[in-house]
C-alpha cells in the first residue's frame, strides 16, 4: 500500500476506533492518561507497520492487540511501585494466553459499550472543569487532536494542551473509578454529559467569536458525541431530547448564511433548504424522549420548541402560542436569564411586541445579561416593531459593539442603518 494512502487508511481507522481503544484500555489499566499514551503507541505502531503490510481485516482488534502488549511491556519494565499495577499485568498476560479470539472479544459491542459510557462519565465529571470537561471529551471520545481542538475555539494549542493534560492529573489524583454511577450521582452525571455536548454544538452553530457565523465541524462533532451516547443510554429521555434539539437545529444549517457567509435570520430562511432528513431524525428522536417521560426535561422542551418552527411551512404558519407556553414551561423548570429572554421574543410574537419588551425591560433592570448582545438586540428589534425607531438604532448599535462575531457585528449594524428615519 502506498505510503500516502495507509496514512488516510490509518487516520479513518483512528478516527472509527481511538475512543473505543481509549475505553477499552481505561478499563485494564485504571488511568485514562496511560490508556491513551498506550492507545498512542499502537498507532505509532500501525504507522510503522500497516504502510508495509496494509490494513489488518480488524483493525482495531490489532490496534488493541498492540496496545495490551505495550501495557504489559511497560508495566513490567518500569517496575511500577503499586502492586495492583504488577497484578494487572499478570492478569492481562494470563487474559492473553486463554483468550486467544481477541477479535470476538473487540467485537462485543455491549462490553464495550459500557467501556465507552464509563469514559464518557469520566470525561465530564464535575470535579473537572467546564473548559476541560469539553477539550478531553473531544480528545477521547471525539477523537480530535489538540491543534484542531484549538482551532475550533479560536484558543492557542498550548492552552488546549494545558487543559488536557490537568485534566487527566485531575482526575487521576481524585481517583475517580472507571463506572457508570447509580442513582442521584447517574443524573448528575449524565447532566454533566449533555452538557458538555450542547456546549460543544452551540459553540459550532453559533461561533462567540471569530469571522465565521458557524463552525460545522463542531456541530457534526457534537452531534457524534449525542447519537453515541443515545445508543449506550437508550432509557435516558433527555438524552434523546437533546438529540433532538440538535438534528432540528443542525437542519438549518444550509439556510442559515448566505453565498456571502452573512447571517440570515430564522424567519428570513427558505425553508426549502432545511435539511428534511435531519428533521426526520429530530422529531424521531423526540417522540422517542415523550414516550419515555411523561414530563418533558430541559432538552426535550427546547426541542419541542425547535420541532414547532421545523412543522410550520411558511414562517407566518408558526405557531408562536404553542412556543410562548413551551418556553413558559422551560423557565420554570430551568430558570436562567437566557431562557427568559428567548421568552421574550416568543412573547412579542405570540401576543404582540409590547408584551414582549415587558420581559426585555424586567431582565435588563436585573442587570444578569448586561454583557449580553443578545439583549439589545432583541430589545431593538421590539423596539422598532413599536416603532421607536431612534431607540431601536442606539440598542443595535450597542448589540454590535458588544459582539465579538464578525458576521453578527455586520448584520447588526445594517439592521440599524436599515431602520427609517423619522419624518
Amino acid at each position: 500500500m502506498d505510503t500516502p494512502d495507509a496514512h488516510r487508511a490509518i487516520d479513518a481507522v483512528w478516527r472509527i476506533e481511538s475512543a473505543r481503544l481509549i475505553a477499552g484500555l481505561t478499563r485494564i489499566v485504571r488511568d485514562m492518561g496511560l490508556a491513551e499514551d498506550l492507545a498512542q503507541d499502537a498507532l505509532v505502531a500501525a504507522l510503522e507497520q500497516w504502510p508495509a503490510t496494509g490494513v489488518p481485516d480488524k483493525p482495531g482488534a490489532w490496534l488493541m492487540a498492540t496496545a495490551k502488549h505495550r501495557a504489559i511491556d511497560r508495566l513490567r519494565r518500569e517496575r511500577m511501585i503499586e502492586q495492583k499495577h504488577l497484578e494487572i499485568a499478570n492478569e492481562l498476560e494470563a487474559a492473553q494466553a486463554v483468550a486467544p479470539d481477541l477479535e470476538a472479544a473487540i467485537d462485543d459491542e455491549v462490553f464495550f459499550g459500557d467501556d465507552m459510557l464509563r469514559l464518557m462519565f469520566i470525561a465530564c465529571h464535575p470535579v473537572l472543569a467546564v473548559e476541560a470537561r469539553v477539550a478531553l471529551t473531544l480528545r477521547v471520545i471525539g477523537g480530535l487532536t489538540t491543534p484542531e481542538i484549538a482551532r475550533a475555539f479560536l484558543v492557542p494549542e498550548p492552552t488546549i494542551a494545558q487543559r488536557i493534560v490537568r485534566a487527566k492529573r485531575t482526575l487521576a489524583e481524585a481517583r475517580v473509578p472507571f463506572e457508570i454511577p447509580r442513582g442521584a450521582a447517574l443524573a448528575e452525571r449524565i447532566s454533566s454529559v449533555l452538557g458538555v455536548i450542547y456546549l460543544v454544538f452551540n459553540e459550532g452553530y453559533s461561533a462567540t467569536a471569530g469571522d465565521d457565523l458557524m463552525r460545522p465541524a463542531l456541530c457534526e462533532d457534537a452531534l457524534r458525541l449525542g447519537r453515541i451516547l443515545a445508543e449506550l443510554a437508550p432509557q435516558e429521555p433527555e438524552v434523546h431530547g437533546l438529540v433532538a434539539l440538535m438534528e432540528i437545529q443542525a437542519s438549518r444549517a444550509r439556510a442559515r448564511v448566505n453565498a456571502a457567509g452573512e447571517p440570515i435570520l430564522l424567519l428570513e430562511q427558505n425553508r426549502s433548504r432545511w435539511d428534511a432528513l435531519l428533521i426526520q431524525r429530530g422529531l424521531a428522536a423526540l417522540k422517542r424522549a415523550e414516550a419515555l417521560s411523561g414530563t418533558l426535561g430541559e432538552y426535550a422542551l427546547q426541542a419541542a420548541i425547535a420541532a414547532c418552527h421545523a412543522r410550520a411551512r411558511t414562517a407566518a404558519e408558526t405557531d408562536w402560542e404553542r412556543i410562548a407556553a413551551l418556553y413558559d414551561a422551560l423557565a420554570q423548570l430551568h430558570p436562567s436569564p437566557v431562557v427568559e429572554l428567548n421568552r421574550a421574543v416568543a412573547h412579542g410574537f405570540a401576543f404582540g411586541p409590547a408584551a414582549g419588551l415587558e420581559l426585555v425591560d424586567a431582565l435588563q433592570a436585573e442587570g444578569s445579561l448586561e454583557s449580553y448582545h443578545l439583549l439589545p438586540s432583541v430589545r431593538g428589534e421590539l423596539l422598532s416593531q413599536l416603532g421607536r425607531l431612534d431607540e431601536a438604532r442606539a440598542e443595535l448599535a450597542r448589540a454590535a459593539a458588544m459582539t465579538r462575531n464578525a458576521r453578527e457585528r455586520k448584520m447588526l449594524l445594517e439592521r440599524a442603518a436599515g431602520l427609517p428615519e423619522r419624518p
